[in-house]
């Protein structure tokens, strides 16, 4: 594909007209307008080589396939058949780009009002979309890690529906903040460690966690003789579910949403 040179638009006013590398990007100051406020102001002229969306997508398809790191201004730029100038005509800097990918893997979170749910119903669906979001792209898990703040429109959409669900319920607005944050947490820390089994198996080229356990037998087989785990032990020769991922998740949730109707009395 041809490559397009457009003039960057420096939001941050500090390029001067000079390219900017990915190492000078990452230690870039955030500009003080967003980049979701700049994409609501109507462009100066049409358009029609790249847009935001087009941006995020291709990000995302790098990273799906070869991982965050991978994603750069120059691959991307490569991806999309333009200068790596031209990407910051729509980007100010990496962190930029990450809350586009962000927002464009939050496009599936699905949690649609029901006639007769309950908050309960609502923080169940909730759950299940933010797993299913990073089993898609594990990626958003390392984002998280990464300390990327969540702030796009789609990530609040999602946290406005779960924090909502609260609404008329006679709680205050730091008990529905707590409640809607002890789903969040429980989600985050369930499919950190879920990714993290499904990238280990994926960088190790294993076909399943049994490919997994086999590789660490020997290791474990000489904790395990030497008497200190009686009760591990137990599990490791007679647990019959230890690969049902679904089940575990759903439990733990249940535990979660069974803690919050205790601890709030609804």
């Amino acid at each position: 594909m041809a490559q397009v040179d457009e003039k960057p638009n420096d939001p941050a006013g500090k390029s001067a007209g000079k390219p900017v590398d990915d190492s000078a990007d990452q230690q870039a100051q955030a500009p003080q307008v967003s980049i979701w406020e700049r994409m609501e102001k109507p462009a100066k002229a049409p358009r029609t080589t790249l847009t935001h969306a087009a941006i995020a997508a291709a990000a995302v398809e790098i990273a799906d396939a070869e991982a965050l790191d991978a994603v750069s201004m120059r691959k991307l730029s490569g991806h999309l058949g333009v200068t790596t100038m031209a990407l910051y005509r729509y980007v100010a800097n990496k962190e930029e780009l990450f809350e586009l990918m962000l927002d464009e893997a939050y496009t599936k979170y699905r949690n649609p009002a029901v006639p007769d749910e309950t908050w309960r119903d609502v923080l169940r669906v909730h759950a299940h979309q933010m797993r299913g979001i990073a089993m898609r792209h594990p990626w958003t898990v390392e984002l998280a890690l990464r300390s990327v703040v969540s702030i796009t429109p789609r990530v609040m959409a999602s946290v406005e529906r779960a924090l909502a669900a609260f609404d008329g319920l006679g709680l205050d607005i730091d008990a529905m903040a707590d409640g809607q944050y002890a789903v969040m947490a429980y989600v985050r820390g369930a499919i950190t460690d879920e990714v993290g089994h499904l990238e280990l198996l994926k960088n190790r080229q294993w076909q399943s966690r049994d490919d997994l356990r086999e590789a660490y037998a020997p290791h474990m087989k000489w904790l395990m003789e030497t008497g200190r785990y009686p009760v591990y032990h137990r599990y490791g020769l007679g647990a019959v579910r230890k690969d049902d991922t679904e089940g575990r998740f759903e439990f733990g949730l249940d535990c979660v949403l069974d803690g919050i109707a205790a601890k709030l009395g609804i």
